[in-house]
């Protein structure tokens, strides 16, 4: 009863902030001159955030291929869901925190339900912005997926939306600390379209969610062994690397003459992360990989996104070569060492390449749109790229731990042993994905 009553509590609050916010914002006169915004490059940056938009539908592909059939409509409805949440909160509270006029650096305090401001460009902006709000919170779906209880990870997909990933963005794009590092003789840590801020955090946030929750039952064996639990669908998950490949091309965009330079470093990472996977697998077992190179496909956009403005062709090759083992080693040792169970990759793929793609700006930027690492002669950058890369994982860990926690002590985190042996599909949704299965039976 206690935890239904909070459960309604949060709903309430959530309703009542929104309609606040309507009323609020209904209230203004919206001006947009045309002559006024910059409607080319505006345009492009809408067709970014479109695309980047239908990558949460690769994301749902991509998960639900990678795990059992009786919970294929429990994934999706998270994925689904954790966007349209995260969005609301991130109108409601996170833009203002993340593009606010800063507060000391920390946190921003201006345009809450975006009442601050009523124009054309700004409305560009928040659309491009909330789309990667809404991406960062669904990372995570992947890593506690088949045992978490569907409504406490919609509570998270709120929270990540309204303060977590707004506070660390603000810190690195919103003008806030590590974007001002000049006040300590270093060059702003640089992270141009968030390996760090967007999938660094929601990958450590995974980490973070999936310990709290606990591996599936059945993952590991009493001396700490691990089993494969194999996904049920491969299609899905070559049909949702495709869909996220291509909208990565709008997480990666840019105007002017980097347009094109983003796009084909975009291309090159992306392609050389799957070959390597593949070809690192083939070593390794014998065997052809697809799930492995789809993987290393992922693996190197994560790397590219942070440097993709800054660095030259080649070298998005090298990173994206690197990605594909970083990843697959980091795999192993999420896995074997820490015992952590991780049913789509998403910590590794997310978490460690993001803070590789971090790490990547400080060694190869050549000086492309004012960013400069080693192979260009400035050692410097990289002091600031291992700055970021240390606040980003602790900031992810110690507020990913804290609500996990938090949640798990009220309103509960996994679900029964029950309902996890017959699937999260019939007893948190009460449906069968694949209601030819039960004829079969």
């Amino acid at each position: 009863m206690l935890r239904r009553a909070l459960l309604l509590v949060i709903v309430g609050l959530m309703a009542a902030g929104i309609l606040t916010g309507y009323n609020l914002a209904f209230a203004q006169d919206v001006t947009s001159d045309a002559d006024k915004l910059d409607q080319g490059g505006n345009v492009i940056w809408m067709v970014g955030a479109f695309l980047v938009f239908f990558m949460q539908a690769g994301f749902a592909f991509l998960g639900a291929g990678l795990i059992r059939s009786k919970n294929t409509t429990n994934y999706l409805t998270k994925s689904f869901m954790d966007f349209a949440i995260a969005s609301l909160s991130f109108w409601a509270f996170g833009f203002a925190l993340m593009w606010g006029t800063s507060a000391a650096g920390i946190a921003g305090t201006t345009n809450f339900f975006l009442t601050d401001a009523a124009d054309g460009q700004t409305y560009v902006d928040f659309v491009f912005q909330m789309v990667f709000a809404g991406t960062a919170a669904t990372i995570v779906a992947g890593a506690m997926a088949e045992r978490t209880k569907t409504q406490t990870y919609l509570a998270y997909s709120f929270l990540i939306g309204a303060v977590i990933y707004p506070l660390y963005g603000h810190w690195v794009w919103g003008g806030g600390w590590l974007g001002n590092l000049d006040l300590i003789g270093l060059p702003a840590a640089a992270d141009y379209a968030g390996s760090g801020v967007v999938h660094a955090v929601g990958g450590f946030l995974a980490l973070a969610g999936a310990t709290v929750v606990g591996a599936r039952k059945g993952k590991f064996n009493a001396d700490g062994t691990s089993n494969i639990i194999a996904g049920h669908n491969i299609p899905f998950v070559v049909i949702g690397t495709f869909i996220l490949f291509f909208g990565w091309f709008g997480f990666n965009i840019n105007t002017g003459d980097s347009i094109g330079l983003n796009a084909i470093n975009t291309l090159l990472a992306g392609a050389t992360g799957s070959v390597v996977a593949l070809y690192v697998q083939l070593a390794r077992t014998g065997k052809l990989d697809i799930l492995m190179a789809c993987n290393g496909a992922l693996a190197g956009l994560v790397g590219v996104t942070a440097p993709v403005a800054f660095i030259a062709p080649w070298a998005a090759v090298v990173i994206g070569a690197l990605a594909a083992p970083i990843m697959i080693i980091s795999v192993s040792v999420i896995e074997k060492v820490f015992k952590i169970d991780d049913p789509v990759g998403a910590i590794s793929v997310h978490g460690t390449c993001g803070l590789w793609g971090l790490l990547a700006v400080g060694i190869f930027a050549n000086g492309n749109n004012g960013v400069t690492g080693l192979v260009a002669g400035d050692s410097m950058q990289i002091v600031s790229q291992l700055i970021s890369m240390g606040v980003v994982l602790a900031w992810a860990l110690v507020t990913g731990f804290a609500m996990f926690l938090a949640l798990k002590g009220t309103m509960g985190v996994r679900v029964t042993e029950e309902e996890e042996e017959v699937g999260l599909d019939v007893s948190e949704q009460a449906v069968h994905t694949y209601p030819e299965q039960l004829s079969q039976a």
